[in-house]
């Protein structure tokens, strides 16, 4: 069996593989283009200064000022260059850009990445729960414990200035163009990255790359085959990952209970390499920022993993999708 396994043919790979990709990214893409349409429109509304202005006396709590609701109802409606742009055109002490970058981290692009959680059949209540849930404790204990960065912030990077549409037409010109590019950034990596899963799956390495991710898993308390989803939300994030995730739990029979606690540490803790480089210009300590989320996501997910006990009878994989 072993042996048919390896002589599946290369065509036969980057066929599946393509077939693949293009299924998720008309997945996906149904998700992320009205979404971004609909986000882009309400930038030019009332809506989008509605929110900062009610979530501003909320602030103080974190120990922020009132017009720092900016960055935040920015990141977490759209994503963290969104709310670095509005971190930037503020004048904030490193704390204050710390404890922003901190909670933005947990809870940024809450429309498509919570949209992607649901696809995988997480709990819409169990998102919410844990990427605001920790984005404020995360601001309220830094604000609370942190007595240094007083110092006002040196940026090392100014926004580029975006022409502001005019009329409904550019605005909705402006949306489309935005939803379409963020399909097509979508396309391109989740192609090729589905190629590279099913070559993978084909040559029967995927066997060996779990058993290489088992002490981990077995430290957060699910089965070696959630390492793929682990992997791709990690290194790529929960939008671009969610091929990967998606495929891993309809193939690969992962469980509710193990792809559950998978995405409560991602949700914490995803594309963690990235997201933290792209603070480095802010002027803030970003190995700190690193391992904040890093130790509270495995503390989180092992702590749910003891209490959420693995059934002694094989659970249903997830399979409605």
């Amino acid at each position: 069996m072993k042996k048919n396994e390896h002589n599946i043919s290369l065509s036969s790979t980057l066929s599946n593989g393509l077939k693949a990709g293009l299924k998720t990214t008309w997945s996906l893409g149904k998700i992320i283009f009205p979404i971004t349409l609909l986000i882009t429109i309400l930038q030019f509304t009332p809506i989008l200064p509605w929110l900062v202005e009610l979530v501003t006396p909320l602030m103080h709590i974190f120990g922020l000022r009132g017009e720092a609701a900016v960055p935040i109802v920015l990141g977490n409606t759209l994503n963290l260059y969104a709310g670095i742009a509005g971190i930037i055109s503020l004048e904030l002490t490193v704390k204050e850009v710390f404890i922003i970058a901190l909670m933005i981290s947990f809870a940024h692009n809450l429309f498509i990445e919570t949209a992607v959680a649901l696809k995988v059949g997480v709990k819409l209540w169990l998102v919410l729960v844990v990427r605001l849930g920790l984005a404020a404790a995360a601001g309220i204990l830094l604000n609370l414990f942190w007595t240094g960065g007083s110092e006002i912030a040196q940026y090392g990077l100014t926004p580029q200035a975006e022409a502001v549409p005019e009329g409904v037409w550019q605005i909705l010109m402006l949306g489309i163009e935005k939803a379409a590019f963020g399909v097509l950034q979508l396309a391109l990596i989740v192609i090729p990255l589905m190629l590279f899963v099913q070559f993978v799956k084909d040559r029967n390495y995927l066997e060996r790359f779990s058993k290489g991710l088992a002490p981990f898993t077995k430290l957060i308390g699910v089965k070696p085959n959630t390492s793929m989803t682990l992997v791709a939300g990690l290194l790529i994030g929960l939008a671009y990952g969610a091929g990967v995730m998606i495929q891993a739990v309809q193939e690969d029979g992962v469980s509710k209970r193990d792809i559950t606690i998978a995405f409560i540490f991602l949700m914490a803790c995803h594309a963690v390499i990235e997201d933290t480089l792209l603070f480095l210009p802010l002027g803030i300590p970003i190995w700190p920022l690193f391992l904040i989320r890093l130790v509270t996501a495995i503390m989180l997910t092992v702590t749910v993993s003891v209490l959420w006990k693995q059934p002694k009878a094989k659970e249903e994989s997830v399979v409605d999708y």
